[in-house]
This record gives structure tokens, sequence and C-alpha cells, in this order.
């Protein structure tokens, strides 16, 4: 059978590369397109085009790369036309692959969603497209069933979150070799996750770096975003005590004491981990204005939002400084604000179901062509 599938950022090409390698096991003979990542690509299949081409963070970048965008829209269109697949399947990222999903739809393409559009956030008027161009969805937090079938009546089915088996799944270091393979020393490490794209990179990561000379007595780790560069990150660095680690998140949190994270998926990973955070937020002030008139959410991390309170500190905006900063990584490396965010990680696990997503997901998918 021929499958194409759409991942549009970091988070979605390894979630895309967990759901090929279960989609392989289902079929074996699959052949597989897709737009996606260095993960995706790993695994098999034909990479059309790569993410870090196509991410663009906030109101404003979007408008400011519009004709890029239309561009690898047109690119999209014209290659599936080609490929002629049996299934689309969508991973996250709405603004481009709801136009795909739309278009197909119209030719007749049976459409999968996997990882739904987060509307229960902002523009929920799109359920009205979600309702009229997506066959199948799949969601992965535990409250979207509710809001898809008892607020709006359209059918999903809940996986789980793939993010368990991925962490489930990864080989393990000890943290000896770990601190021997990347020549770190002996104290405690704090990672800081400042994002995959290049513009919330640039926001993010001068502010984490503020705090490094208020903690001598840890280590602070860049995790850098296999999208990126070596390069782009040294323009930052310019104080003692850290350290560069790229492509190597998940090994970085197994050893880590703390972390400064950018709002995202990180955040979520972090949790499963069991590492204490801050979570970090600063767009453009534009962006973030109208974002702020749209958006009613009381949370923006992942982890608050699927516990329905504040388990971890949000810095957003204005509120992420140095002084706060420092502030809020003090509670949690040591005493009481530490332990209880480490207890409330464990029922956060315990509300995201158990391993298994992408194994699901690809059966269902593939049945439906039995």
């Amino acid at each position: 059978m021929k499958y194409y599938i759409i991942a549009g950022e970091a988070s979605g090409d390894l979630h895309g590369s967990n759901l090929m390698k279960a989609i392989y096991q289902e079929d074996a003979s699959a052949d597989i397109r897709f737009w996606g990542g260095d993960l995706m690509q790993g695994v098999g299949g034909t990479l059309v085009k790569h993410y870090r081409d196509l991410a663009f963070m906030g109101f404003v970048e979007v408008v400011l790369n519009l004709k890029t965008i239309l561009n690898n829209i047109k690119i999209c269109k014209a290659d599936i036309l080609n490929f002629q697949p049996d299934v689309i399947i969508y991973i996250d990222y709405p603004g481009f692959n709801m136009r795909i999903a739309e278009w197909a739809k119209k030719l007749g393409y049976q459409n999968h969603y996997y990882i739904s559009p987060q509307i229960w956030a902002w523009k929920e008027g799109r359920i009205k497209a979600i309702k009229r161009d997506v066959d199948y969805m799949y969601v992965i937090l535990p409250f979207e069933k509710d809001f898809y079938e008892k607020k709006h009546q359209f059918p999903v089915t809940f996986v789980g979150h793939p993010l368990i088996d991925a962490i489930a799944g990864r080989s393990k270091k000890s943290l000896e070799t770990f601190k021997a393979e990347n020549e770190l020393d002996d104290k405690p490490i704090i990672a800081l996750l400042p994002g995959s794209r290049k513009q919330e990179i640039a926001k993010m990561l001068s502010i984490m770096l503020s705090v490094v000379d208020d903690f001598k007595e840890y280590q602070f780790v860049i995790a850098g975003a296999p999208s990126q560069d070596f390069a782009f990150y040294q323009q930052f660095l310019t104080t003692q005590n850290v350290k560069f680690i790229s492509n190597k998140t998940y090994d970085l949190l197994s050893v880590a004491h703390a972390a400064l994270v950018t709002s995202g998926t990180a955040t979520l990973e972090t949790a499963l981990f069991k590492v204490p955070q801050v979570v970090c937020y600063k767009g453009s002030w534009i962006s973030y204005q109208i974002a702020k008139r749209i958006i009613t959410l009381k949370f923006i991390s992942l982890v608050n939002l699927i516990m329905d309170k504040e388990v971890v500190k949000e810095l957003i905006q204005e509120d992420l400084n140095s002084k706060n900063l420092k502030i809020e990584l003090n509670k949690i490396i040591q005493g009481e604000s530490r332990i209880q965010i480490l207890e409330e990680y464990n029922l956060l696990e315990q509300k995201l179901g158990g391993t298994g997503a992408s194994k699901k997901t690809a059966q269902l998918i593939c049945s439906k062509f039995q």
C-alpha cells in the first residue's frame, strides 16, 4: 500500500518515525513518501522536503514567509498527484496540513489525522473543516476525546501519547558514560532546551544563559536541535560553565537534575523524564499581542494543560527575565517544590495512558484497507 505522510516540525518527525516503524510492521510492502526530518528518513521511505524548510513560528513570521509556504503547498499537491497514495496521514502542523486535506478530500483521497490540531487552544472554528475533510482522527491527549465527541459530535480515537513509546524504546546510558562521552564534569546538570526553530532559539537562549553565573555549583548543557548547526548557537555562548550537545536531547534529559524549557512538546518530554522544569516562552511583541487575544487557555505548557493546574512554573513574555528565572530555578533544584513536581509527574504519566500509541494508530490505518 502507498502512504503519504506530512510532518512539519521536529516533534512531528519523532512521532512520524515511530508511526512509520509501526506501519512497516503491519505492512511489509509499504511504500512511503513523506515530509519530515532525519528520524523519519532513518526509518526508510522517501523524503520529499525537510521540516527545517517548513517551520515558521508566530503570526508575523508566517506572513513574512507566506510566499515560501504557498510554494510548498503547491509542491506538496503536485507530489501527491504524482505518487497517488492510498492514504494521506497528517501529523499535527495544521496551517499547512488542513489546506492539503481540503484539497485531497475533494479529489477522493482518504485523510487520516494523527495528533490533532490544537483547536481546543485556538481556532476552534477549524472543527468545521475537520468534520468535512478528515476521515479518521487519532488523538493523543486524554481531554481531546471529550472535546471532539461531546462538544463537537465528531468521533475520534484516543491512542495514548507516542512520547511514552519514544522514551521507553530508547537505549539508556549511565550518567558516567554520558558525561565521559560529552566531556562534562561531575557537577549536577541543568539542561537548556531553547527550542528547534531559529526564531525561538534566538529569543530564549540568551535569557536562559543569563542565570548561569548564579549557579556555579551546576553545569549548564544546551540541547542542540538536529535542524540547526552549532555555528548558529555559537553567537550566544559568551559565558563559561556551558556545554553544547547536539541531537542528544533524550540522553541529556535522562541525566539532568533540572531544566529550563521552551514551551512546546519538550515540556512534556521533560516531565516524562521526571526532570523538574521552568517553562519559558517569549515571542515577538506583535505575535504575543495577537495570541493573547485569541487564545483563552489558562496555561501554555502541555504538563499544566493535561493536569488542569499549575504543576510547573510558566514564565511568559515580560515575566521571562533573569530575576524571575533565577528565583524559579532555585525552587526546583531542591526543596518542597521539587518534590511536589516529581509527584505530579507520576500522576501525569498515568493520565497519558500506556505504551503502544504508534502501533495502535498504524493498525487502525492499515485495517481500513484490509
